[in-house]
């Protein structure tokens, strides 16, 4: 395609080096969609007659049609899918199929195609995403009047609607939605047109391309059409911090399902067994969705650091942003393939869970609260309530074990209905701060995340 420039061919170590068929060649449709737009626009403005974008037209289905179906396979000294179908166009139309690239370069139609492919992609993603948020709210439904043990720092802490703890990933992937939606956003712009980098002399149509594309507008700069590639970054953004979010659910699920915790059960047909020990329940499933978070999140990396040191515009180091991209976009579809099935089949050991932390010490904050409630301070409260948890922990009581007789003793302030209020029930019940466990705010929850996912979805 350069032979006019150069007195030698390309080397065929050369050629082997920056051939990209290996990344490209599933973007053959998306580049053949982006190339019969341009072709109904050169007829629009008179750069192709109405038979020849006929033919074209025609031809370029038959192209497709030869892909989707295998029977056209792309040859490696063409270089890259868009010199292969222009080729393949040439041998069915002789030289009216080298009229294809007037007003267009490779730079701006890989990003034409590259962002129909993404636009694809997100559609799947968004159901994905959707079914998981579902499947999270049928969770919280079912167990809101479960109460489980909520920590800090890996510590027991206060006790909590099970509910309430599968709404707080519910958040975590809605804004993950969020920013699905930006990358989504952030591919609805037209590059045809803006040619290797400062546009075309032609008298190109820029939005009637962009129109028959479904693209909402032309991108606005030629030079940053070429040069950017912030529209991966936005979504390698997105998949990164919805690895962290599943990854951080495949950690508790793990620890909460050990023997240790023991009150999550994990569903037999997600799980796997050992070679050697028969005993053994391994949770792989949870502990690949760790893995792949940290390949997720080296894509975002690699992207980044490829795009620090490129000068204005167009440079070949941007062939290697679909290597990074393809991983990331398999591994995130495979963790949606999987996680909301998984979720679903998860069940819960209530039992178990309150027995967890009988004799503990989770209702002290309630303690203190209950004396803030009688005119304490809580600076006053919290240390008498902690020299309470010391007189249990030398004596091996339970705080919910005093008598009313012995919390006067040891708090004067304590109020004749603190030993009914020491119990998980009413320490979630009472908590009916907006945005709290409590049970009712639980239910408000879930309904709210209804509607967004059923009348409010953005994407």
């Amino acid at each position: 395609m350069w032979k006019g420039r150069f007195s030698q061919e390309t080397s065929a170590a050369v050629s082997a080096f920056t051939q990209s068929l290996d990344l490209d060649w599933r973007l053959a449709s998306c580049d053949i969609e982006g190339s019969r737009a341009h072709v109904a626009m050169l007829s629009k403005v008179g750069l192709l007659g109405v038979d020849e974008a006929q033919r074209i037209d025609r031809a370029l289905a038959e192209i497709d049609e030869e892909v989707v179906s295998g029977r056209l396979k792309p040859r490696e000294e063409l270089e890259d899918v868009h010199m292969n179908i222009e080729a393949r166009l040439i041998e069915k139309l002789g030289p009216l199929g080298a009229k294809l690239h007037m007003g267009r370069s490779r730079n701006d139609q890989v990003a034409t195609t590259m962002r129909l492919f993404l636009r694809r992609e997100y559609g799947d993603l968004a159901l994905g995403l959707k079914k998981l948020l579902e499947v999270l709210l049928g969770r919280a439904e079912a167990d809101r009047e479960v109460i489980i043990p909520g920590y800090t720092h890996l510590q027991q802490a206060q006790p909590i609607s099970l509910g309430h703890y599968w709404m707080a990933h519910f958040e975590a992937f809605r804004r993950d939605v969020a920013r699905l939606s930006a990358a989504v956003e952030a591919v609805d712009e037209s590059p045809l047109g803006a040619g290797a980098l400062a546009g075309s002399t032609l008298p190109l149509d820029r939005a009637c391309t962009a129109e028959l594309l479904r693209f909402s507008r032309p991108t606005r700069n030629s030079l940053d059409t070429v040069a950017q590639r912030d529209y991966l970054l936005d979504y390698h953004h997105f998949a990164s911090v919805f690895a962290l979010h599943c990854s951080r659910l495949a950690e508790d699920l793990v620890l909460y399902s050990s023997q240790e915790f023991g009150w999550l059960l994990l569903p037999d047909a997600y799980c796997t067994g050992s070679s050697m020990m028969p005993q053994k329940k391994n949770p792989d499933v949870l502990e690949l969705i760790r893995g792949k978070t940290g390949q997720v999140l080296g894509h975002l990396l690699d992207l980044a650091v490829t795009l620090k040191g490129l000068p204005m515009t167009y440079n070949r180091d941007l062939q290697e942003d679909k290597r990074g991209l393809w991983a990331s976009l398999t591994a995130v579809a495979a963790v949606l393939s999987l996680l909301p099935d998984f979720l679903s089949h998860v069940s819960v050991d209530a039992d178990r869970a309150l027995k967890s932390f009988e004799g503990g010490f989770l209702l002290a904050t309630d303690v203190a609260e209950h004396l803030v409630e009688r005119g304490v301070p809580f600076r006053e409260a919290h240390e008498k309530t902690g020299r309470a948890v010391r007189w249990c922990l030398d004596r091996g009581r339970a705080l919910d074990s005093l008598s009313l007789r012995e919390w006067r003793d040891l708090i004067p302030e304590a109020g004749e209905e603190l030993p009914r209020r020491l119990n998980a029930v009413d320490a979630v019940r009472l908590r009916r701060t907006f945005g709290g466990t409590g049970f009712d705010r639980v239910a408000e929850a879930v309904a709210e995340g209804r509607h967004f996912v059923e009348d409010s979805w953005p994407l």
